[in-house]
């Protein structure tokens, strides 16, 4: 069994502690606040980002580490970053000024621990893998805790989504399109980069109603359009109209991005690649003379 699929696996006890952590350092309502980070870092961010902005709690922004905006004026800057070493996020918290920093890590005994003013320590959901998965969706889950409740029953999705039958259409098709609404864009964005990564597959990813505007074009037989989240009214059945095969759980999002991970290491096997060892990628991005 591969790294990335006993990572998959232990997401449900690992949400499980990050749902009883309560680190300092979090961004308090009303700050204006910023979250950087970088590949799946970066959609986390995205998709918390809009998360605390819709729940009221303050202007909340998300930049790729290497587009954040030093010039402009945040209460409290939020990096995500698993490795600690990434150089475009060690930059950022550099240029952050006077605002507040707070790092989320899987690893302390790096760089970012004196990057930022405080560090909170997600080492338990680390991950061997080159390909994010646990890492990722525990950070999102600890900063979506901290908003507000969670579903109940998330673990139970959680084990779920790990039980569930992949359907033959989808481990065939030869294009994937992800689509989202508000926080779950990241999501979807989220989930057309693990399978890139992992199997080399052809994927997309959009806010939903942006799919209508182009990118339904690709859609057909032998392709599969997959909500994250309730369609947008009508949407539904224009995809099905194009022959191409729809899903769309009817449970929380961040459990069926769980769903998608599996697919990813599910279409690697089958195209004989290792999921551990993705072409032109390493654990951490960490650019020379920088």
């Amino acid at each position: 069994m591969s790294h990335v699929e006993v990572e998959i696996a232990e997401q449900p006890s690992c949400w499980r502690r990050a749902l009883e952590t309560r680190p300092a350092g979090l961004p308090q309502a009303g700050e204006r606040v910023a979250v950087v980070g970088c590949g799946t870092s970066l959609y986390m961010a995205q998709a918390y980002a809009a998360l605390r902005e819709g729940a009221g709690l303050g202007e909340t922004d998300a930049f790729a580490a290497s587009d954040f905006p030093a010039a402009r004026r945040y209460d409290r800057v939020v990096a995500i970053t698993r490795s600690g070493t990434t150089t475009e996020v060690l930059d950022a918290l550099e240029r952050a000024g006077d605002s507040a920093t707070v790092a989320l890590t899987g690893d302390l005994g790096t760089p970012v621990k004196d990057a930022a003013g405080t560090v909170v320590d997600l080492s338990f959901a680390d991950e061997r893998s080159v390909v994010q998965t646990r890492f990722a969706t525990t950070a999102l889950l600890l900063l979506r805790a901290s908003l507000g409740p969670v579903p109940q029953d998330l673990l139970r999705q959680a084990d779920d989504a790990l039980a569930s039958r992949l359907p033959e259409e989808l481990l065939t098709a030869g294009q994937f399109t992800f689509l989202g609404t508000g926080w779950t864009t990241g999501l979807a964005h989220e989930a057309a980069l693990k399978l890139r990564e992992a199997s080399g597959s052809w994927t997309e990813s959009y806010p939903a109603m942006e799919y209508r505007h182009g990118p339904i074009s690709v859609s057909g037989p032998g392709t599969v359009v997959w909500f994250f989240g309730e369609p947008p009214a009508g949407l539904a059945d224009q995809v099905r109209a194009t022959g191409a095969y729809l899903t769309a759980s009817p449970g929380d999002p961040l459990a069926d991005l769980i769903r998608a991970q599996r697919l990813a290491v599910a279409l690697a096997e089958r195209r004989g690649l290792d999921p551990d060892k993705p072409r032109n990628l390493t654990r951490s991005i960490v650019l020379t003379g920088s």
